[in-house]
Formats: structure tokens, sequence, C-alpha cells
């Protein structure tokens, strides 16, 4: 039994026994550690059919955005990798290109290549002559000196190439520092697209850098500010863009909104997909002023974050909790670097805040070149310079001029002020309030061709369940119920396609309800009907008595009332457990609540409600109701 952890010690202090655990060298035994298999538990053996297996049946769906691999840090992806595969290098065969019979020896058949020059010295003389011959032909053709270099000639930089700072808006390594953050930290990647010019405001540097390097993360498309431009527009591009990744229309308003519901409920499959974790973070990431913190508002029917129509409002990442599970991340507007965009251009997608520029008015003739002259007519009441050709757009000064006219705008001796009136236009560029959309891409006609072909066979009996894999998967979406913000002329508009109509089983079903209470409020004119009895009481269900004389029983006449809405179109996933994947589809849900299947003491308490506010006799008791 262990006293005390104290060394025994003699009279002299010398260590007789040791203390517990500190023995001497001399008394210790080697140690060794006793071998367990249990060291090896993560090696895993495959055989060759079994690894061409999983290449061949994952090597589709790793890149599928519409496939989500389960369990994939515990799968071995760098197999499917093929850069990264050595086996599948490629490497230069030097035998079999170049034998060693015919490279060395006496029948070696590589020649030695023909200089002129027997040495050196021959070399640098022959490169001499050349130059004076070049420099000679240069002073014949009147040129007088040779074409230098282009890497040689050095620009003196003038003010044309000076780039004022506030284009570079969204560019600086702080916001990049921002965007990186975002993504590490999220599961689920959603990026906000401008209805106006969805691929004009796509960040694709980013999303191949995710799909590279964070291929494990879902990335979705939502495509904000739906109210600006036509229905048709909106659904051509969610066409557009469903094959590369799941695609969702949406408007962000407090009151009005439209896809709060189509993406909430995906947001909840994706809670339900990660069910390994405590919860999930989903990221918003785009260019600025697209409606990031907008959507986050409407998604959370608050005000959580702050909004502006004017860029750059938010500066840093912000989380929000949107339910135990579900954390939304909003990201400052990152504006990817490109070449090809002129300053104007940056302008136009709204990244740089109007009241900072210090020539706008510079920029007013590219939107002129992309807005048609009959909305800015309309816009600000300006008549149009031939109204027998509405095509003929005014002059740029011309413009500005009359609308500063008109505005007031004027400077010292009348001379129109054409940098505030250009910021004011501008401004409502930015804000939605003139009329603009980039037109979608054209469909080619062998598109055309082959979704008529899968259509045809899915009209065909029994072919459905074979042209069900062939169709893109996709959240259905009813967009004529999106109210429009901008009135539009009649040739840009054009007929919606009917897979973004209301589904024609749920309008039949609708169409039959209104017909059946039309029929029975005919049928009930002549009768006593229970409003003429206590008149004033609309509130409550029908008593039993009252509905079995009209001939309807109670559930059926309920069945009736929701019939119209049991049909909603949600997004859900289907897991295959085979492959270990989830597949986004869209199917009907019949919506359920508490007091449905179970029986509780306050169900009936609108009825009771309804019997207390009953007129009451004398005595204390009720009057009877029939």
């Amino acid at each position: 039994m262990l006293n005390s952890g104290k060394a025994v010690r003699d009279k002299d202090g010398k260590i007789i026994q040791a203390a517990a655990f500190q023995k001497g060298e001399d008394e210790t035994k080697p140690g060794r550690v006793q071998p367990d298999r249990r060291w090896f538990g993560n090696t895993r053996v495959i055989s060759q059919t079994a690894l061409d297996h999983f290449r061949t049946s994952l090597a589709a769906k790793k890149d599928d955005p519409y496939s989500v691999l389960l369990r994939r840090n515990k799968l071995p992806m760098a197999l499917l990798d093929d850069a990264a595969n050595p086996a599948l290098r490629k490497r230069p065969h030097i035998v079999e290109t170049e034998p060693f019979a015919e490279t060395f020896g006496p029948k070696a058949q590589r020649k030695k290549p023909r200089i002129d020059a027997g040495s050196f010295e021959e070399l640098g003389k022959m490169g001499a002559a050349a130059a004076d011959a070049a420099e000679l032909a240069a002073s014949i053709s009147g040129s007088g000196v040779m074409e230098p270099l282009a890497s040689t000639v050095v620009e003196p930089q003038t003010h044309a190439d000076f780039k004022e700072p506030i284009y570079a808006k969204g560019t600086s390594r702080r916001i990049f520092g921002e965007l990186y953050k975002v993504i590490d930290s999220s599961d689920v990647i959603l990026h906000v697209l401008d209805a106006r010019d969805p691929l004009g405001t796509m960040c694709e540097s980013v999303l191949e850098s995710i799909k590279k390097e964070k291929s494990h993360k879902q990335v979705v498309l939502v495509i904000n500010k739906c109210d600006l431009v036509p229905n048709w527009v909106t659904a051509r591009y969610i066409k557009h863009l469903t094959p590369r990744y799941p695609t969702i229309a949406f408007h962000a308003s407090p009151n009005h909104s439209f896809g709060k519901g189509s993406l909430i409920q995906l947001l909840r499959q994706f809670s339900q997909l990660h069910s390994d974790k405590k919860q999930i973070s989903v990221g918003f990431i785009g260019y600025p002023n697209v409606g990031k913190s907008s959507v986050i508002n409407t998604i959370k029917s608050s005000k959580v974050c702050t909004v502006a129509p004017v860029p750059g409002e938010t500066k840093v990442w912000q989380y929000i909790t949107l339910t135990k599970r579900i954390y939304l991340i909003d990201c400052p507007g990152v504006v990817p670097a490109s070449s090809n965009d002129s300053q104007s251009s940056i302008v136009l997608k709204g990244v740089v805040r109007v009241e900072a520029l210090p020539t706008p008015s510079e920029h007013i003739p590219a939107l002129m070149a992309r807005v048609k002259p009959i909305y800015l007519s309309r816009t600000y009441d300006i008549p149009l310079p031939n109204k027998d050709d509405p095509t003929e757009c005014w002059k740029p000064e011309d413009f500005l001029d009359k609308l500063a006219r008109k505005k007031g705008r004027l400077l010292k001796q009348g001379e129109p002020d054409l940098d505030s009136v250009a910021k004011i236009v501008l401004s409502d560029w930015v804000r939605g309030r003139i009329p603009f959309f980039v037109p979608p891409p054209e469909r080619t006609e062998e598109l055309n061709e082959a979704e008529a072909r899968i259509k045809r066979k899915k009209d065909l009996k029994g072919k459905g369940k074979a042209s069900q894999n062939e169709e893109v998967p996709g959240v259905k979406q009813n967009l004529k119920t999106l109210i429009q913000k901008n009135t539009f002329v009649p040739e840009d508009i054009e007929k919606i396609e009917e897979e973004f109509e209301a589904p024609e089983e749920e309008a039949a079903v609708a169409e039959e309800g209104v017909e059946e209470e039309d029929s029975e409020d005919e049928e009930d004119e002549d009768d006593l009907k229970w409003n003429d009895v206590f008149e004033g009481i609309n509130s409550g269900p029908v008593p039993a008595e009252a509905a079995i004389d009209n001939g309807v029983s109670e559930d059926e006449d309920t069945a009736n009332k929701k019939e119209a809405r049991m049909t909603t179109n949600k997004a859900c996933y289907l897991w295959s457990s085979d492959e270990l994947i989830l597949t986004l589809l869209s199917t009907q849900r019949k919506p359920a609540n508490f007091y449905t299947s179970n029986n509780v003491k306050n169900k009936n308490r609108s009825k009771a409600a309804l019997m207390r506010t009953l007129p009451v006799g004398k005595k204390g008791g009720r009057k009877s109701a029939l």
C-alpha cells in the first residue's frame, strides 16, 4: 500500500528504497511497446476490379453539381484525379520512338544538322553580316532604323495611362482576404447574380478556383432582382445556367419576395445532407450591389445586415443565425480582375459609387448604347429626336443638355451642369429605374431538337422512366407570379416557357374547387343559410348539423377547401445507397400539420370561441340555434 510518495533514506541520507515511479537506471528494465493489429486499422486493401469500379462509377459524379458524395473525407479522392495519378501521367517512350540501334552505332539514322559555318567565329561573322544587311534595307525603305524588339521599347507613361483608384474597388487584398475566409468557412456557397446581366456579374475565376481546390463545397446560383427584367429572360437564363449549377430565381423584398420558400427549403436539405455536422454555414459571394445582404434580410425576415442602394456597404464578413443548424455568412462584394472590362463597363456593373466618380459624363455614351431610346424618353419625359423612328437616339451631349434644363441643373450664365445630371442618370441605372437587360444567349437548333426529342420520349407511354435520367434536375418555380417593377415595350416581351408556368394539375384542381363552390352557392340560395341565422358571425366552422343538412359532411367540406394547395413543388434529395450519392430532384410534397394526426384538447377552440359569442337566455341558458 502506498503511504507516501517519498523515498526511504537511512541515517546518512542515502536512498534505501526509491520513491514511487522514480527508480534508478540499474533497477529499470528496457521498455517495449506491445504491438497491436489496431495500428493498421486505417489500411484498406482492395482488388483491381473494385478500384476500377470505384473510378468509373464516381469519376462522373465527382464534378456533378447535382450530386454530393457522402463521407468524402473517407474516400480515396486522389485516385479520381487523373493528373495526380502517376499511372496515367504521360511519359515519353524514348525506346519506342527512337530505338537504340537506330540512334547510336554504325546504323544510326540521326543526322547532324547542316550549318554553313564551320566554327563559332564564322557563325559570329555571318550574324554581323546579316545585321548590316537588315540595316541597309531599313535605310533604303525610308524608315531609317531597324524595328526594335517590343520587349526593349519603354514608352513613357502619360496622363491617359493613369488609372483612377476608384476603378479598382473590390480588388484589394483585404477584400479578397474576406472572400477566402468566407469560402473556407462555408459548406454551401450561394453565388448571387444580377438578373439584368447574370453572365457579366458571374465571378468565373472564383468559381474555377472553388471547383479546382474546394470541389467538396456545393455551389448554388441565385439570380436576384428578377423583378427588373421580363419573366422570359429569367426563365431563359435559368435554363442556360442550370446545367452548370443549381439556379434559383429570387426577388429580395421584405413584403413581396419571390423564391424565399424554395431557397429556405434547399438550405434545409443541405443541413440534412451534412447530418454529421452540428451546423452548416452558407456563404454569400458575388459582385458589389447585387443584393447579397438583401437576400439574407429577406430569408431572415428582419434587418440583420445593413443594406444600401449603393455598392460597398458591407465592409467585413458577418455571421447570421438562420436556425440552430444553419448559419449565413455575408461577404463584401468582390470584383475579379479582368482585362476585358473597361472603365465604363465597371461603372455600369454597379461596382463604383456614382458620387465618387471624377468625370461621370464620360460613361453616359456607353449607357445610351445599351438602353433603347424609348426607355430613356419614358423615364425622364423627354421627347424622342425622331418620332417616326423610335430607334434613333440623341447625342450624349444633347441628351444631358435637355435633361439638365428640364431638372434645372444649370451653372452660371445658364450653362447646363452635365456632371451632376450624369450622376443622376447613373444612379437611376444602378437602382434599376431605367429598364434594361442583357439578352440571354440564343439556343442552338441542335439543343432545341435534343430537348424536343426527350420531351417526345417522355410523352410516350412507358418511356417516362427512361427519359428522366436524360433531363437535368432542378428546382421548379412559377415565374408567372413574379411582379414586374418596370414596363417593357412589346418587342422585348416573349411568351414564357411551359416549364416555368404553374402545373396544369394544380390549376385544374383549383378550377374544380371554384366550380364546386359556385354550384353549392347556387343550390343554397333558396335554402336557409347558417350565416342568415347568426348575422355578423363570420369566424369559426359550420356546425355538424348544418353541414349534414346541406348534404356535405364536415370532412368533405374541409377537404374541398384545402384541395387547391395540397400539391407544392419542393426540392428534395434522394439517396442512392449503392454509390452514396444524393441527387437534387423536383417532387411534390403533401403539407401536414400537428393537428391533422393528433387529437388534442384545444383542437376545436375556434368552435368553442364561436359558441361563447352566441346570445344567452334570461336564465343563463343558451338559445337553441336550430
